[in-house]
């Protein structure tokens, strides 16, 4: 009898996640938030993630759920475990995703290297943390931000007087840094884990515009460091399923942990194309408890390019012609999502032996969806 996969989220994570389930002969399932969200093609169901009782109604049936996103509450969660439903990653880890408060203070016991940072409740504690740090300091709000939301960098506690009205935020040193990496690891709820090699990401307006992997010019002492990271993570936190760590690399060479994912990644998704198992399929067998696949690259090099817009006039479709014919090596995905300036509605891949070719193949073939 099948496994059956539940997914609570319809974005691009569990439209990506649906081909691979079906190739291992997974069932699949989402609860998706609207009609005609990305993953509508294994929508069972919509509703509201937030509703214990939708949740509950869908879980029904499933050998396993999991997310496309971090944002179900603690509580729907642990009352599904109390249900005796199979939840992963569990609550228990996924609190550290959740609120970036809870992360900055368990790495801090793990450990983990990461920036100077303080819990501020009031413009007088900002104010202090600053005097500390320069004069300038990354503020954030603990819950809720992603790709460039609910993140500021600020020289005056007034920059987020208006964030103070919903309780304490989280103030951290701005980081002197040469580039921005990603270290993406699978566990098993048995204990396996595997390691992908370490990324660089290029990030434009705070949303990730392209990744390399493996991330050029990086000696074997940082690959080591960077795994051994995110193994020591996943490991200390207990999650299951795909972890993605973003990491800073320092003027001074150091390693620092700047924020978690516990779920497909955005820095992953040339694994689709470049590594033997990508993270959708690796996601699939880690939440199921399946045996791991292996995460070792297929070609020297794997360039991802974000798709973020889209054409103005027209469809992203409708390019595909022109794009497939000039770059027939490249290969692109979409999210089914409509086109509006700045959000993210597919991405390419291209791999090879040459990295200015692979990074030249995925750049121009992205610009073919761009007006």
């Amino acid at each position: 009898m099948a496994l059956t996969l539940g997914i609570v989220g319809g974005g691009q994570l569990a439209r990506m996640m649906i081909a691979p389930a079906v190739e291992l002969g997974v069932d699949v399932r989402v609860l998706a938030e609207e009609p005609g969200m990305a993953a509508a093609l294994a929508a069972t169901a919509t509703g509201d993630y937030r509703d214990l009782e939708t949740v509950r109604a869908f879980a029904r049936g499933v050998d396993v759920l999991t997310f496309d996103h971090e944002h179900v509450p603690q509580e729907v969660l642990r009352a599904l475990i109390a249900d005796g439903i199979a939840v992963h990653p569990g609550p228990d880890a996924l609190q550290f995703a959740q609120d970036k408060l809870r992360m900055r203070a368990r790495l801090a016991g793990l450990g983990m290297p990461q920036p100077e940072w303080a819990r501020v409740t009031d413009a007088a504690g900002l104010q202090s943390f600053l005097d500390e740090h320069g004069g300038r300091a990354v503020v954030k709000t603990p819950r809720g931000g992603y790709d460039g939301k609910g993140v500021r960098v600020v020289a005056d506690p007034e920059e987020v007087a208006d964030w103070f009205d919903d309780g304490e935020l989280l103030a951290e040193e701005l980081v002197d840094f040469t580039r921005e990496l990603a270290q993406q690891v699978a566990r098993r709820p048995s204990g396996q884990l595997v390691a992908y090699p370490v990324v660089e990401t290029v990030q434009r307006d705070g949303v990730c515009a392209e990744v390399i992997a493996p991330a050029p010019h990086g000696s074997t002492r940082l690959t080591e460091v960077a795994a051994s990271i995110g193994s020591a993570i996943a490991e200390g936190l207990g999650v299951t399923g795909m972890l993605a760590v973003e990491l800073f690399q320092t003027t001074d060479d150091r390693l620092l942990v700047n924020e978690l994912a516990m779920r497909p990644h955005n820095s992953g998704h040339w694994g689709q194309d470049g590594a033997v198992t990508g993270q959708f399929e690796q996601h699939v067998r880690a939440v199921l408890d399946l045996p791991l696949g292996d995460p070792a690259p297929r070609q020297p090099w794997s360039v991802m390019v974000n798709i973020l817009g889209g054409p103005v006039d027209g469809t992203l479709e409708s390019r595909f012609p022109a794009v497939l014919e000039a770059h027939p090596a490249v290969k692109v995905h979409t999210y089914g999502k409509a086109p509006r300036p700045g959000r993210k509605v597919g991405h390419v891949n291209a791999v090879g032996d040459d990295l200015d070719a692979v990074v030249y193949e995925a750049r121009a073939a992205a610009a073919f969806f761009a007006d």
